[in-house]
């Protein structure tokens, strides 16, 4: 480069456009600088806008690292855009991923480094990028219509070759995708063993259009149609000896299309003859209304079926019998005598009217009764195909509506809501209850109360028998019934609702069968209880103690005690301790608990030794365990429930459930603790025997074995005589 020179006029180029990329193929955009004056390494800035004229977006700089934009930071630090310099006034942009978004006006700039600003400073090129294989197509068509399936399919080439596009489906009970359409590489077409009925028709059709753009299109379509749709794209070369040599293929699904039938039929049954008693005639109609949707040419079949009442053996549905388009009758197995006999016609008296005829009911022919109806047009062989079928049953219908009367704002309050029941096609029916609730969206259910149709009140699993009282579920109408819950607690917020089930009598005195059950929408119990404050601790007056120690409460070596501490005395606990084996082990299970009612309740343990519960004051509780074992040592912790008095309702509330830190005890076997008591009562009875053996001997020997005073004899061998 020559600096210094006035006259030049810098100029800045970039290739012309536009460039069009499919999305995930690479770009590269060059850019260069001619008569420029100052130094020979220029440095260059590359951003781009939306639209033309449009707000400028900083891509890469060759001086600046943190020239970038926030939204192509994290794509120019891990190397998807970036800018590599080929000469001194030569750079090139490359991205090697082009997305749509990435579709804009590239400007290239250049800093001046010109002693005069002459000539051009930047150069703009469009970048288009466009979706690859394939356009998703329309995700919901009616049926009857048409579904439009648009492939892209573009490669940067660099040597002669050919393209070919498949279409295909994939149902949603297969794994394999079945072929539709293909196209190419020569420009012939093929069709897959299913479709190729259709393509001869019309009703498939290829649309080739511009720009690598092929477009399929599917007539009339039925719920058959049904499925996810996918298109693949592959490259040929042709060989000297005429053979095909496939290069590359790419193959991407379009998406789910989903073929709704249309729904503008309405089907009403209307009883004519409704028997009382066996061998009574019989006779139901089927009327088809709003049939504007009916294909010009189009006509009606009727098919019949008979299922018996609910809770009857067997319940499955039997085919009657069933009238085509033509008015061809099929019957069905077990009603085929009876429809050859005459004793049962089905007659089409409008071309959208149809009649069930029995003369002589039998008592089999109890039960509900379905009119199925299929539209069936004309196709391109004058035959009938059948485009639509619809049905109508005339089941019972129950819909069940819960509405809050009296809302639960504090605790202590009362709660209270209604179920209305509305029915169709059932009479005399009776009705059994549930009241159920849950704690929250997605949690275990539980069954509070329910009533029986014959107004029988059970109470349920997860009702607290202290409160059976305060439940109540009634009859308030012909088909309403009310729930009342008294002194609700924070523990029954949540969700309520009836879960509703109709019964009925086919006979006078039969029992109950069961017909059809309904759920009605969840009332809330919510609210917030504004009242007094709790917390709890946890001590023990020692975390390691020896086998075999009788703790008595005064210095409780195995003691947890909690302490609550709160505004109001009006105060009861329900008090329970847990205990498991492993430090912060999960699964702990009960020891022992006191309700608020002082009902103290103790578990079965695997150890021989005993524990106690005592109250030592209105606030603090204390677990002792006596002639502790290696069993007993691991971690406890306690939880307590609060119970005040609202001052609000006069009603006892039950406050937030309190949990304890854990504490971890170990028992041990001290030696030395456990003999030291024994040797020093053995040596202190032994030296008291030997004491009292000893002072004992000692008295026997004086007292008993002393010996007594005697005259010695005479030596002299002649005694004295005395004389009288």
């Amino acid at each position: 480069a020559c600096t210094g020179q006035s006259a030049l006029n810098r100029i800045v180029s970039v290739p012309p456009g536009p460039l069009i990329r499919v999305e995930g193929q690479p770009v590269s955009i060059l850019c260069d600088v001619m008569e420029y004056g100052g130094p020979d390494e220029q440095d260059f800035e590359w951003v781009m806008t939306r639209v033309q004229n449009g707000p400028e977006i900083k891509i890469i700089s060759t001086f600046d690292p943190g020239y970038s934009h926030s939204s192509l930071t994290k794509r120019v630090a891990s190397g998807e855009i970036s800018m590599n310099r080929l000469k001194d006034n030569e750079v090139e942009l490359r991205i090697s991923d082009v997305k749509s978004a990435d579709s804009g006006f590239y400007i290239c700039q250049t800093p001046s480094t010109d002693s005069e600003i002459k000539g051009n400073y930047e150069a703009k090129v469009q970048l288009i990028g466009k979706s690859g294989l394939p356009a998703a197509p329309v995700p919901v068509v009616s049926e009857s219509g048409d579904i439009l399936l648009s492939c892209n399919v573009t490669r940067e080439l660099t040597q002669p070759t050919y393209f070919s596009v498949t279409w295909s489906i994939r149902k949603a009970k297969t794994l394999e995708a079945e072929e539709i359409l293909s196209f190419g590489p020569q420009g012939e077409v093929t069709t897959g063993p299913k479709y190729t009925r259709r393509y001869t028709d019309g009703g498939v059709r290829l649309v080739p259009g511009r720009n690598g753009v092929f477009e399929l299109v599917i007539s009339k379509v039925t719920t058959s149609d049904d499925g996810t749709y996918g298109c693949t794209g592959t490259e040929w070369a042709h060989e000297s000896r005429g053979k095909w040599l496939q290069i590359v293929e790419s193959t991407k699904e379009m998406g789910p299309v989903t073929v709704t039938p249309i729904s503008d039929f309405t089907l009403t049954l209307d009883p004519i003859a409704t028997p009382k008693l066996t061998s009574e005639p019989m006779e139901v109609a089927c009327h088809v209304t709003n049939i504007t949707n009916l294909p010009a040419g189009g006509r009606l079949g009727v098919s019949w079926q008979h299922s018996a009442l609910p809770g009857s053996d067997p319940q499955s549905s039997n085919l009657i019998g069933s009238l085509d388009a033509s008015g061809n009758m099929l019957a069905g197995a077990t009603y085929s005598d009876r429809l050859k006999s005459g004793a049962i016609t089905l007659i089409r008296v409008l071309p959208n009217s149809f009649i069930l005829r029995f003369l002589r009911t039998q008592e089999v022919d109890m039960g509900q009764y379905t009119c199925l109806v299929s539209a069936w047009t004309v196709n391109s062989q004058g035959g009938y195909v059948k485009t639509k079928y619809c049905f109508l049953s005339p089941g019972p219908i129950l819909n069940v509506v819960a509405k809050r009367i009296r809302e639960a704002s504090v605790g202590g309050s009362t709660f209270e809501m209604s179920c209305a029941v509305s029915m169709e096609n059932l009479r005399e029916a009776g009705f059994s209850v549930l009241i159920q609730s849950q704690d929250s969206v997605g949690a275990a259910v539980k069954t509070i109360i329910l009533l029986s149709p014959d107004n029988v009140v059970q109470h349920g699993g997860a009702t607290d028998p202290n409160r059976k009282d305060q439940l109540v579920l009634l009859k308030s109408g012909a088909a309403e019934f009310q729930f009342r819950l008294g002194a609700v607690q924070l523990s029954d917020r949540g969700f309520y609702w009836c879960d509703i089930t109709a019964f009925t009598k086919q006979q006078p005195g039969q029992t109950w069968t069961k017909a059809i059950s309904a759920e009605s929408n969840k009332v809330r119990i919510d609210f917030q209880e504004n009242g007094p404050s709790f917390a709890i601790a946890l001590r023990s007056d020692a975390t390691t103690l020896g086998f075999w120690v009788y703790m008595m409460p005064k210095w409780c070596c195995l003691s947890h005690t909690f302490l609550i501490s709160s505004p109001s005395d009006d105060l009861v606990y329900e008090v329970r301790w847990f205990f498991t084996r492993l430090r912060g082990g999960d699964g702990a299970t009960l020891v022992a608990s006191v309700d608020r009612f002082g009902v103290v309740k103790k578990e079965a343990r695997n150890s021989s030794s005993d524990i106690s519960i005592e109250r030592t004051n209105t606030h603090s509780y204390e677990l002792n365990v006596h002639g502790a074992q290696d069993s007993d040592s691991g971690e406890y912790h306690c939880e307590a429930t609060p119970w005040y008095l609202s001052p609000s309702t006069g009603a006892w509330t039950e406050a937030g459930e309190l949990s304890s830190s854990r504490l971890f005890l170990t028992v041990r076997f001290a030696v030395w603790d456990s003999l030291k008591l024994p040797l020093l009562y053995g040596a202190v009875a032994s030296l008291g025997v030997g004491l009292f053996s000893l002072i004992f001997g000692l008295v026997c020997a004086h007292c008993c074995c002393r010996n007594t005073a005697h005259t010695p004899r005479s030596r002299n061998k002649l005694l004295d005589l005395e004389m009288d």
